[in-house]
């Protein structure tokens, strides 16, 4: 072997790893809105819990936590054992980290104060979306969103710290436990995903300037509820079918909604009859994703008005959620605009 060839040989060996999260976080600091280091921190604890709760997904079929917990959460929906450790996980490295005063959480009935009174910020988070899909070992994630609080520091947090509204966001993200963990971010200045190399145990930006297609080819929804949809939302659905689009519908939002988001398409959780008020919660799974629909130049709305407008009023609050490429979300509302100018004819 030539000197040269073996020169090649270790350039191929010393190839550039990539860009950290950590790193990442630190280059872009002065970009936050509130550039003290807290938000710096608190993002390196959600993913800290990440790193941790994909640890348990992996080798949950060998540790007897899959399965339900025999108990229920808020929502009243049977809680599986990797929902209470995934609440756990993250509870605690909120906590342990400082940075955030007051977390709720899909599993918790009301606000957990983490004793750090003296934190600026709060965090609403879905532990673990899709957690039916555990045991036959299908894709899931973790959703949530941050806060920066508007009751005076040194207090205990309130309602209010929540209830801001989804315009208020000064974070979202998720982090999605598939083929591979990604956590995709934004901080209100554009959307990067991050790909989880076990190999360093860091998160490596994969993703940079995330933008979601203007139009797609995939609609995700329950077809099984389609007969309960409102008729402006199975007109729309039959155009889809109509147009041999393609179906395609995980059950986690976090993996719907990533798929649509990196090849174009729109995810529909409409209100049914059982369900008028929709089914998702807005704090925790329905803000965040609009707000990051929205920094990668998609369009989130409840099927009356933009998603980030709408005015919250309790943690638990549930919603519709429309949510995708910004054409396919006009021919939605182009149906539900026929709909209502032919019966405005008949009348």
């Amino acid at each position: 072997m030539t000197f040269t060839e073996n020169n090649a040989d270790l350039g191929n060996l010393a190839l550039p790893v990539g860009t950290t999260l950590d790193r990442y976080i630190m280059r872009r600091q002065t970009a936050f809105p509130y550039a003290t280091g807290e938000l710096s921190q608190l993002l390196r604890d959600m993913a800290l819990a990440s790193k941790i709760i994909n640890r348990e997904i992996n080798r949950a079929g060998l540790m007897d936590i899959t399965g339900s917990a025999g108990s229920g959460n808020i929502q009243g929906e049977t809680q599986q054992k990797l929902d209470v450790v995934a609440n756990i996980r993250f509870l605690r490295a909120l906590k342990n980290g400082g940075e955030v005063c007051a977390i709720i959480s899909e599993e918790d009935d009301d606000i957990i104060c983490t004793g750090n009174r003296n934190a600026k910020y709060v965090v609403a988070i879905d532990p673990l979306d899709g957690s039916s899909n555990i045991d036959v070992n299908v894709s899931i994630g973790t959703i949530f969103s941050i806060y920066r609080r508007v009751t005076p520091v040194g207090t205990e947090a309130t309602m209010a710290d929540f209830l801001q509204g989804g315009d208020k966001q000064v974070a979202a993200g998720y982090i999605l436990y598939g083929s591979s963990t990604i956590l995709v971010l934004t901080t209100g200045d554009g959307v990067s995903g991050f790909t989880y190399d076990t190999s360093l145990g860091e998160y490596i930006l994969s993703h940079p300037g995330l933008r979601q297609p203007a139009d797609g080819q995939i609609f995700s929804c329950n077809d099984g509820n389609e007969l309960d949809y409102p008729a402006y939302v199975q007109t729309y659905l039959k155009t889809c079918k109509q147009q041999r689009l393609t179906g395609r519908y995980i059950g986690s939002l976090v993996a719907d909604f990533h798929r649509n988001l990196i090849k174009g398409g729109i995810y529909l959780y409409p209100p049914t009859v059982k369900s008028p008020n929709g089914k998702l919660r807005l704090l925790y799974e329905c803000f965040p994703m609009a707000y990051i629909a929205e920094q990668a130049g998609g369009v989130a709305t409840n099927g009356r008005k933009r998603l980030l407008d709408v005015e919250p009023t309790n943690l638990h609050q549930r919603s519709p959620l429309f949510i995708g490429s910004t054409e396919m979300i006009q021919a939605l509302r182009s149906a539900e605009e026929c709909l209502v100018a032919d019966a405005v004819s008949v009348l």
